[in-house]
C-alpha cells in the first residue's frame, strides 16, 4: 500500500515559495475589501432585509457600492435573483443585444451551458431565435488571434465581444489579465463602440488586479464561486459601466424599475460576510490546486496549470486519458467531502451539457464551486476539473481521499 500522506507531505514541503506568493495576493485583496467596507460605512443596518418588491434596501445598495469599488467600476448589480453564473451571463447578453446585433466570442466556443443560450444548440428561447447573430474566433496557441480580431472588426459591426477567462470544459489554457489587456486595447482602437464583456467566473481575487481594471466594459460572475466564499448561498454579480448595468438590471427585473426592486430576504449579511472572507478562501482554493498539481504530476499525470505556472483561476485540471480513472478520482473527492460522503457519483446527463458529466460536490451549498469539488465531461481526454476548498487543510484531505480511491481501481 502506497503511503500517500508521506508523499503529499514531501511535495508540499517544496511549495513554500508558491504559497508565499499567494499570501501576498491575499493580504493585498483583503486590504482592498476592508477599504471598500469602510468607505461605504458598512454597518449592522446593512444586514437588514426586505421582502416583496424590495424597495429602499440600504444593505443591497451598500453591497453594490462595495462591489463597484473593489472592481473599480461605475456601478454593480449584485443579486440573489441570479441562480447561477450562467444565468448571470444570460441576463447580461440579453440585456446588451438586440435583433440583428452581432455577438462575437474571441476565446473560442463558450462554456457548454451557454450553447442553448446563444443558439449554438437549437432552443426556441435562444438569442438566435430573437435574431441575434453569432460568430467566434478561436484562440491560437492559447492566445487571442489578434490579426483575425482586427480584420473581423474592420469588416463587421460587432455589438458585443464575449471573452471567457476560464477554460470551462475545454483543453485550452485560461486567459490571463495581460492578454485581455492587450486585446482590449486593440478592440478599442479598431471598434471603440463595441462592448467588451467578460465571463469572470472562477477568477476573482486570484490576482491583485481584476479584469475590469484592464479596460473591459462589463464582467459577470457567480456568488457560489470565489466571491461568496462558501457563505453566500446563491446569487451573482455584474460590474461595469453604469449605462450597461442599467440595461442588465432592467432585464433582470423590469424596464423602468431596474435596480430599485429586488428583495434580499435575509441574504445581505451572508453576501457581505462571504465577500469579506473571499480573499482568504480563494487563497485556500489556489493552494489546494497547486498542491494537487504538484502531487499528481509526481505520479506521472498530466496537469494544467503546472504547480509553478501563472494562476488565472481556481480550477485545476488533471488529464487522465482514461474514463475509469476520471470517475474514480471524482468519487474519491466525494468520499473526502463533509456532505454526502457516502454518496457515489456516477456519470449522468445534466441540463445544459451535451455529454454525460461526472460531478463530485459534497458541499454545504448545492453546486458551490468554491467548496472542494471535481467534475468533468465523459469525453476525451477525460480531464478532471477540480476547484475550491474553503480551507487548505480540507483540500489536502480531499486530495488524499482521491489518491486512495485511484489506488482501489
Amino acid at each position: 500500500m502506497i503511503d500517500y500522506e508521506t508523499i503529499v507531505n514531501r511535495e508540499e514541503s517544496l511549495l513554500k515559495d508558491e504559497f508565499e506568493k499567494l499570501d501576498d495576493i491575499c493580504f493585498y485583496n483583503s486590504n482592498k475589501v476592508l477599504k471598500a467596507f469602510k468607505k461605504n460605512n458598512i454597518s449592522e443596518n446593512c444586514f437588514n432585509s426586505t421582502t416583496g418588491y424590495g424597495y429602499s434596501d440600504i444593505g443591497r445598495e451598500a453591497i453594490e457600492k462595495v462591489y463597484a469599488d473593489i472592481f473599480k467600476t461605475e456601478d454593480a448589480l449584485v443579486r440573489t435573483q441570479f441562480v447561477s453564473g450562467s444565468h448571470t451571463l444570460t441576463v447580461c447578453l440579453f440585456a446588451l443585444l438586440r435583433p440583428n446585433d452581432l455577438l462575437l466570442s474571441i476565446s473560442g466556443t463558450p462554456y457548454d451551458t451557454l450553447h442553448e443560450v446563444i443558439g449554438i444548440r437549437d432552443n426556441d428561447s435562444s438569442l438566435k431565435s430573437y435574431g441575434v447573430k453569432y460568430d467566434q474566433i478561436d484562440l491560437v496557441e492559447n492566445d487571442f488571434d489578434y490579426d483575425r480580431v482586427k480584420e473581423y472588426l474592420t469588416n463587421n459591426k460587432v455589438k458585443v465581444i464575449e471573452i471567457q477567462r476560464s477554460k470551462g470544459y475545454s483543453t485550452r489554457k485560461s486567459i490571463s489579465l495581460s492578454k485581455i489587456e492587450k486585446v482590449t486595447k486593440l478592440i478599442k482602437e479598431v471598434s471603440p463602440e463595441t462592448i467588451i464583456m467578460v465571463d469572470n467566473c472562477y477568477c476573482e481575487f486570484v490576482n491583485k488586479k481584476e479584469v475590469t481594471e484592464v479596460g473591459v466594459d462589463i464582467a459577470c460572475g457567480s456568488l457560489i464561486k470565489n466571491l461568496g466564499a462558501g457563505i453566500a448561498s446563491n446569487g451573482g454579480y455584474i460590474v461595469g459601466r453604469a449605462d450597461l448595468i442599467k440595461l442588465c438590471a432592467e432585464r433582470l427585473t423590469l424596464p423602468g424599475e431596474g435596480k430599485e426592486v429586488g428583495p434580499t430576504q435575509n441574504s445581505n449579511r451572508d453576501i457581505l460576510k462571504g465577500l469579506f472572507l473571499a480573499p482568504s478562501v480563494v487563497r485556500n482554493a489556489v493552494k489546494t490546486a497547486i498542491l494537487t498539481a504538484k502531487v499528481m504530476e509526481s505520479f506521472g499525470y498530466e496537469v494544467d496549470p503546472k504547480y509553478n505556472e501563472e494562476r488565472v483561476e481556481i480550477v485545476q485540471n488533471i488529464i487522465f486519458h482514461d474514463r475509469d480513472k476520471l470517475i474514480k478520482y471524482c468519487q474519491g473527492i466525494q468520499k473526502g467531502s463533509p456532505i454526502d460522503s457516502n454518496v457515489v457519483p456516477i456519470p449522468a446527463y445534466m441540463p445544459g451539457y451535451e455529454d454525460d458529466v461526472i460531478m463530485a460536490s459534497g458541499s454545504f451549498t448545492q453546486g458551490s464551486s468554491i467548496e472542494l469539488s471535481c467534475d468533468g465531461p465523459l469525453r476525451e481526454p477525460f480531464s478532471a476539473y477540480q476547484q475550491g476548498s474553503l480551507t487548505y487543510e480540507y483540500g489536502k484531505l480531499g486530495l488524499l481521499s482521491a489518491l486512495m480511491e485511484l489506488d482501489n481501481e
